[in-house]
């Protein structure tokens, strides 16, 4: 049941637990109860609304960098990621597999913040050996939500 209770909570966190007990059939104070152990076990850490920075004044610019890391004898990549998830700016932060060790979400005012922050604080930290970094143009899903509704298209008349 923990299962079905995460997947709507996803959908929606901000679903009563009678509502999910009535989605599922089951008694809304056994749903508060589970949350409950749920969020004290962790495996809730918190609530978050999905948000169209897009259509917000003074929008942050957002990249993905790709760190490729020497890993440590001891703790492997999980002493370089907890030191980089200390910072501010990073909100996001994956161990992934392929050609870079970690992928990190990255937010700042500029693009030239975001360019400092990699070349003074990120690049410099023992162990980072190199960076790739992309810059977010466009969102078009967040969180399982489509950020924006698709505009009417009407197809220009083709003539000879």
């Amino acid at each position: 049941m923990e299962k079905q209770i995460l997947r709507l909570l996803r959908e929606n966190g901000r679903m009563s637990a009678e509502e999910i007990a009535d989605r599922l059939g089951a008694d809304a104070e056994e749903i508060r109860k589970k949350i409950r152990d749920m969020e004290k076990d962790q495996v809730i850490l918190g609530y978050t609304a999905v948000v169209d920075e897009d259509r917000l004044p003074g929008a942050k610019v957002r990249s993905l960098i790709e760190v490729k890391v020497t890993p440590r004898r001891d703790g492997g990549f999980d002493e370089v990621a907890r030191r980089i998830a200390r910072f501010p700016e990073v909100v996001r932060l994956y161990l992934v597999s392929g050609g870079y060790d970690l992928l990190l979400e990255v937010e700042g005012d500029s693009l030239q913040e975001v360019a400092g922050f990699v070349s003074a604080r990120l690049a410099t930290i023992d162990g980072v050996l190199s960076t790739a970094t992309s810059f977010q143009l466009k969102k078009y899903k967040e969180s399982g939500k489509i950020m924006s509704k698709e505009d009417d298209y009407e197809r220009l008349p083709v003539t000879p």
